[in-house]
């Protein structure tokens, strides 16, 4: 029988009804639907949320229940927030390069280093699953880009939370790209509209309790298009780190458990080739951080 301990990965799935939660053994392929161990209706965010509670009951009952072929199941994104994604732009050093000589950011194409977090918010609305398609929305946008992120999720909210007791709020990670429609990112300034599309927020597959992953610095963040390698970066490399953006959003915003929180994404997105490189229909964009899995999401 498989052992499940406090550190485990978390899926919604559904099995042609209603979402479930469910328990993940990624190296056996596996799903446990853990719904009935919990109140009625309850889901991912909720179970985080009284993590304390729950994590005992899951570890001790989850490995008696009956396992499901996780390619048998549909993933849905783990986490649906109660509220906007934040999101932070420009948080890689060679990142920060290419947007600024593709001319998006500013009309001199600066390259410099933002002096702050540079945050904007995705809308609830553009999360979808980590295997489902992403629309292009066409005549809306033709510019259509990937960016893979590493996401934190907060376990314990919280207000003026300090850099050094920053990881103690975060219960774990996900994945999301952030699709991003650049010439509505462009055209509005703002970058709300050019980042909220419907579907332009894949999420998933997993999400990770913090106690499964070592050192989250060392985690590699990566993309493919089309099977081809885009993106890669250890986490290491973002400017503002996670106890310095979770300092900053929190100072005088409160955090909720659930409130997840893309971190930015490497070099390596569409913009920065010459010509640009922008997602057409029928594009396969798979995104892989190590010890998170993999999404493959189809342009459509």
């Amino acid at each position: 029988m498989v052992q499940i301990g406090s550190s485990m990965k978390l899926v919604t799935f559904s099995t042609g009804g209603d979402p479930r939660v469910g328990v993940v053994d990624a190296d056996a392929g596996e799903v446990r639907d853990v719904s009935a161990l919990l109140p009625a209706g309850a889901d991912v965010a909720q179970v985080i949320e009284g993590w304390a509670q729950w994590a005992p009951v899951l570890a001790e009952r989850a490995p008696a229940l009956t396992a499901l072929a996780l390619d048998d199941v549909r993933l849905h994104a783990p986490i649906v927030p109660r509220r906007d994604v934040f999101c932070v732009g420009k948080n890689y050093r060679e990142h920060v390069a290419e947007f600024g000589r593709s001319g998006y950011d500013s009309p001199d194409r600066s390259e410099a280093l933002p002096e702050h977090p540079v945050v904007f918010s995705k809308a609830t609305t553009s999360v979808t699953g980590p295997f489902d398609d992403v629309l292009a929305h066409p005549g809306v946008t033709s510019e259509l880009d990937y960016e893979a992120e590493l996401a934190v999720v907060i376990g314990t909210g919280g207000r003026g939370i300090s850099r050094e007791a920053a990881f103690d709020h975060v219960w774990g990670y996900t994945i999301v790209d952030d699709v991003t429609a650049r010439d509505l990112q462009r055209r509005h300034k703002q970058w709300l509209i050019g980042k909220s599309l419907d579907t332009h927020c894949p999420m998933g597959p997993y999400a990770v309790s913090a106690d499964e992953i070592g050192d989250v610095t060392a985690l590699q963040v990566e993309s493919r298009v089309n099977g081809e390698a885009r993106q890669s970066a250890p986490v290491k490399d973002l400017i503002f780190d996670i106890p310095e953006l979770i300092a900053t959003l929190s100072a005088a915003i409160t955090l909720l458990p659930g409130d997840v929180i893309a971190t930015g994404t490497p070099a390596g997105v569409g913009i920065g080739f010459d010509p640009p490189r922008f997602l057409a229909p029928g594009d396969v964009v798979e995104v892989s951080i190590t010890g998170l899995g993999t999404q493959r999401n189809r342009i459509v």
